[in-house]
C-alpha cells in the first residue's frame, strides 16, 4: 500500500464518506417524522435521496481511482458486492416510495436510509482487511 493508503485507510473514508452517512441520517430522521405523522413520502426525501446518491456515486469514483492508481480491497467481492448495493439503495428507495404514496412510502425510505450508513462502513471495513 501506498504512504497516502496507510494514513488515511480505504478510499471510501473521509469527507464524502462522512457526508453520505450524516446526510442519509438526516433523510431517516425526516422520514420517520413523516411516517409517524402518517404523511407520504414528500418532495424534500426525494430530493436527499438524490443528493445521497450523487455523493455515493462520488464514493465510486473516488473508489475507482484509487483501483486505478494500484490499491486493493482486502475482500474484493465483498467489497464489490457491497460497492453495487450501496449505488442501488436510494433509487431503490425513491421508486418503492413513489409507489407506496401513504406513510409506509417515508417509512421505505427511513429503512433505506438506515442501512446506508452500515453499508458504508461495511465497504470501508472490507477494504482494510488486507492491512490488518
Amino acid at each position: 500500500m501506498t504512504a497516502a493508503a496507510t494514513t488515511t485507510g480505504s478510499p471510501a473514508d473521509g469527507a464524502l464518506a462522512v457526508a453520505a452517512i450524516v446526510l442519509s441520517l438526516l433523510v431517516a430522521g425526516w422520514a420517520l417524522v413523516a411516517a409517524l405523522r402518517h404523511r407520504p413520502p414528500d418532495r424534500l426525501q426525494l430530493i436527499g435521496l438524490a443528493v445521497l446518491e450523487l455523493l455515493l456515486l462520488g464514493l465510486v469514483l473516488v473508489t475507482a481511482v484509487a483501483l486505478a492508481g494500484g490499491e486493493r480491497p482486502g475482500e474484493p467481492g465483498s467489497f464489490f458486492g457491497y460497492l453495487v448495493t450501496l449505488v442501488c439503495l436510494p433509487p431503490l428507495a425513491a421508486v418503492l416510495a413513489r409507489m407506496e404514496p401513504t406513510r409506509w412510502g417515508s417509512a421505505i425510505v427511513c429503512a433505506v436510509c438506515l442501512v446506508t450508513p452500515v453499508v458504508v462502513v461495511r465497504l470501508q471495513q472490507t477494504w482494510e482487511v488486507l492491512g490488518g
